[in-house]
Order: C-alpha cells, then structure tokens, then sequence
C-alpha cells in the first residue's frame, strides 16, 4: 500500500473499533454477558437473533472461500460452499425438539442429563477445537487485505483487529455481540448488493448462471459432501447453539430458518465475485474476492476490505462470547458446580487467552478452507446423536454415543494426518473424491453405530406404556405451553435477571 491509502485502511479500522465499543452496551448482568438479555431479564428480539446467526456465520473465512470456490468450479462451487447454511435451519430444529421435548437448557446440559459427564466433557473439547479455528481462520483473511501473508502489516492489522474486537466483547459478552451484529448485519447487505451491481455487469449474467460443470469431477462431489456435513456441521458450532437456547423456541426456529435461507443467497451471491474473476481468466488466483477487487481498482479493494472487517468482526465477538460461556458456565455446571459473579471474569480470562493463542496459526499460516472440512468431517457423528435421540424405538445409550462420536472424531483425524490411507473410501476421481467418500461411508458407521446399539437397548427394556427416554408426552407439551402464555415466558427470561 501507498503511504496515503495505508493510512486510509488503518483509519478504517481504527474507526470501526470506536464505532464498535460506542454501540456496545456500557454494562449488562449476568444474565445479559452470557444469554444476551437485556437489563431487565428480557430475551433478545427476533431481529437480534436473526441478524446474529446471519452475519455470525457469514464468517471472514466463508466469503473468502466461498468465492475462491466459485472461482475453481463456477456456480457449482459457489452453491457447494452456500450448501452448509442450510445446516442452520436443521440445527434449529434439532433445537428445538430437543428444548420442547427433552427440556434441553443447553448442548452440554442435555448431554450431561442423557449420555454422561464423559459425553458432555467430548463433546466441549470438540467445541473449543472449533471456536480456536474460528480466531485464526477469521484474523488471516483480514490481515491479508494488510499485507502478505506472514508480513508485519499482516500480522498487526489481524491483532489489532483481534484487540478491538476482544475489547467490546469482554465490556458486554453475548448482549455486545447481538447489538453489534444487528449493525454489522445491515451494513453487509448493503455492501453486498453494491458490489454485485459494481462488479457483475463485467459478464454477461447467462455466463455466471451457467459457470462451472454439474459433474463429479467438477465440484459436484464438494456438494454432496456438503450435504453430507450439513447433518452435523451446526452441532458443533457454539456461535448457532448458543443462540438456539437465548429466546422462546417457536420465535429461536423461525429466526433460524430465515437466518439460513438468507445466508444461503448472500454466499451464493457473493461466490459469483470468484466465477467474475474465473470468467475473466485472471490466473494463480489465491484470494479470489481480494483479487477482484485489486483488479477494479483501489476503492473496490477498500470496499471489500470493509465488508471482510463487518462479517470477521461478527464472527470474531460470537467467537469469543461462546468461549466465556462454554469455560465459565458449561464446563463448571457439567461437574455441578457454578462460579456465580466469578463466571463473567473466568470468562473474560478464556476469551483473552483464546485471543492470543487462537492466532498462532495466523501468524505461521495455514490453509483456511480445511478449518472448514476437517472439522466438519471430525464431528460427522454428532448427527445422529442430536437428530435420532429418542426417536422411534432407539434408545439412548453412552455406547451409542460414544460409538457414533469417536468414529467420526477418528476418521476426521486420520483423514488429515493420512489421507492416502482412507483413499479406499473415495468416490469418484475428483478433488473431493476422497472429503466426500469419508463423510460417506463416516457418516453410514456413524448413524448405523447409534441406531443399532438404541435399538437393541430398546428391545431389552421391558417397559409398560411410554418409556421416560421418549421425553414429554404431548399433552404436557400443549400443559407447559398453557403455562408459559400466561406468565410471560416468551418475554422474560428466568435467568436474565440474575
């Protein structure tokens, strides 16, 4: 960058980190640091919790492989990367059984009550995996806009970045990360649509449309298994969980299922910028987005750079607001205990850590996609155990658990140390021949492991009538809700006053 221009993204950033702290509320409860609530116990609104999982999950490290698919396989790619928002309505819905009829309070609350300490302790070191990828994934690709990666503005630019957002989420937690979510949301749209006007008219629209080869070998086995993760990949993400349990289930579903459908089109949208620059032959592309926009000029660039800053911030405050929540109120109350006040400071101290060793891998470099597929292909076995609990006659069972969790964890693993060793899975001859042959034949042992052992459980128990592993009936379902209505549940919650 020229002296003038550096001094212009460095301002930008500056700004942003005031804008940020200026809209974060000055204080909050208890209840508002780590459910979202506001001073007087109430749940946060549905646009709030909308815009949260829509821009949360428009990660920095999603727009930035979203078009560097589109860029590899045309619209193909781009509609195999926008696959895995609808992840989000499913996760949802999951939710929400599991709040109506299992009484689930949280992810690790309803694994602790049915599947064991063990379980729950499992299940949070495969969330702490994730949300360290999630520091690291999403700091590169705003220093990239700073610098080469490796190089000293690089460096600077992802830490200063990880500093201010560190700051405002450590002021107000999960209620700092709604606010400003709502902001960053809006302003993402908006730039959004600007920049395909600015940009598609480079090409014909039949030509983006028609991009790419709906063929194995051409991103079509990237699809499938995207389809494939989708029936875990929301699980094991705590930025979608936690926002599952923060307000009334019906109005938590329906703030899901628009949140997914409009991420769904805004990734497929903005995968068309990388088909832009495959269309318009630009070769050794890295960062399609960022190429792009280099090559339009320096106000396209400073354009872009923005929006990476709006969908990395709110991904990196989410980030840290569910590691405060899962290190000082899940993990304690899995062993029954609770911190009380000392929560907010323990999880203060997990998000400061997380900051600084969370960007390690920044700082060496790494491959951003993989953060995505492997970890995704790791936790391939929590959907059976989320989806199939009590469902029919499978029972749940620790083995089954434990058999669904730990094949997937295993596969994942040896698929990233020795891939070459599960080529043996692979289906088809492309690139991802061997990613969708894993979480294939992965997801088959994983989802026959737990239906198999809840089945057998199921037909030695000799119960009569409805066993209590099936949950509420739905005549105490229809009485909870009866209940609910007249005390105002779906307005306070319990908890956010404390």
């Amino acid at each position: 960058m020229h002296n003038g221009t550096g001094l212009f993204f460095w301002g930008f950033l500056v700004v942003y980190g005031i804008i940020m702290f200026a809209i974060s509320p000055k204080a909050v409860t208890i209840g508002g640091f780590f459910k979202g609530t506001d001073k007087k116990g109430r749940a946060a609104s549905s646009l709030m919790v909308t815009s949260s999982v829509f821009i949360a999950w428009i990660f920095a490290k999603s727009v930035y492989n979203c078009a560097n698919m589109g860029y590899s396989y045309g619209i193909v790619g781009g509609i195999g990367y926008a696959v895995y928002w609808l992840c989000i309505p499913l996760t949802g819905f999951a939710i929400y059984r599991l709040r109506r009829r299992f009484a689930a309070k949280s992810m690790t609350d309803f694994l602790t009550s049915n599947y064991g300490v063990a379980a729950a302790f499992c299940f949070s070191a495969a969330i702490l995996v994730r949300l360290f990828n999630e520091v690291w994934s999403n700091t590169s690709v705003i220093g990239g806009y700073y610098g080469e990666s490796g190089s000293k503005p690089f460096v600077i630019a992802a830490l200063l970045f990880t500093a201010i957002t560190l700051g405002y989420s450590c002021w107000g937690g999960l209620r700092s990360s709604l606010i400003t979510d709502v902001l960053q949301a809006g302003l993402f749209v908006v730039l959004l649509v600007f920049t395909i006007f600015w940009i598609l008219p480079e090409h014909p629209m039949s030509a983006y449309l028609t991009s790419g080869s709906w063929k194995m070998d051409a991103g079509v086995d990237f699809v499938l298994g995207a389809l494939l993760q989708c029936l875990s990949y929301g699980f094991h993400d705590a930025v979608l969980t936690d926002r599952g349990f923060i307000c009334e289930e019906k109005k938590m579903l329906k703030c899901f299922t628009v949140a997914g459908l409009l991420g769904f089109l805004a990734i497929t949208l903005f995968s068309l910028i990388g088909v832009d620059a495959m269309l318009s032959g630009l070769e050794n592309v890295t960062d399609a987005a960022q190429a792009v926009a280099q090559g339009m000029g320096i106000a396209a660039f400073f354009l872009m750079a923005i929006m990476m800053v709006m969908c990395g911030g709110s991904t990196l405050d989410s980030t840290f607001s569910s590691l405060a929540k899962l290190t000082a109120r899940d993990l304690p109350a899995i062993l029954g205990k609770d911190p009380h006040e000392k929560a907010r400071w323990i999880g203060i101290g997990f998000m400061a850590f997380f900051a600084v060793v969370g960007n390690l891998p920044m700082i060496v470099g790494t491959d951003i996609l993989a953060a995505t597929t492997i970890s995704g292909t790791m936790i391939m076995g929590l959907g059976p155990i989320f989806l199939l609990h009590g469902a029919g006659p499978i029972k749940p069972t620790k083995i089954g658990f434990h058999l669904s969790f730990w094949i997937g964890m295993i596969l994942g693993i040896v698929d990233t140390v020795r891939p070459e060793s599960l080529a043996f899975m692979n289906i088809g001859n492309g690139a991802y021949a061997n990613f969708l042959g894993v979480n294939f034949w992965g997801a088959v042992l994983c989802w026959g492991s737990y239906a198999v052992c809840g089945v057998v459980a199921s037909m030695a128990e000799k119960t009569e009538g409805r066993p209590a592993w099936k949950g509420r009936t739905d005549e105490e379902i229809a009485a909870l809700d009866a209940e609910r209505s007249a005390a105002g549940w779906e307005d306070i919650d319990p908890e956010g006053i404390v």
